[in-house]
């Protein structure tokens, strides 16, 4: 049984240091993609599709690097953990 009580401290030092660590490029990532999107539904509202497309496809590469900054993040947080 004392193991377990390891195992929940061991949890609690891990979400804590999470809490400590952020990834502040995240964030930035996050509010890119939703302003690239807004520009892209206002150039369709206005009828240049070919635009509104461009945009569509932009949002989908800064909403992919933001997802693979989240994956990162993570991954490392969770090496340097378990290395220690």
């Amino acid at each position: 049984m004392d193991q377990m009580g390891a195992v929940n401290s061991e949890l609690e030092e891990l979400f804590q240091e999470k809490k400590r660590v952020r990834n502040p490029l995240v964030p930035i990532g996050a509010f890119m993609t939703a302003g690239v999107l807004t520009a892209g539904l206002i150039s369709f509202k206005q009828g240049n599709s070919q635009l509104g497309q461009k945009l569509m496809r932009a949002r989908v590469v800064v909403q992919g690097a933001t997802v693979a900054l989240m994956v990162g993040t993570a991954y490392y947080s969770g090496e340097k953990f378990w290395k220690s």
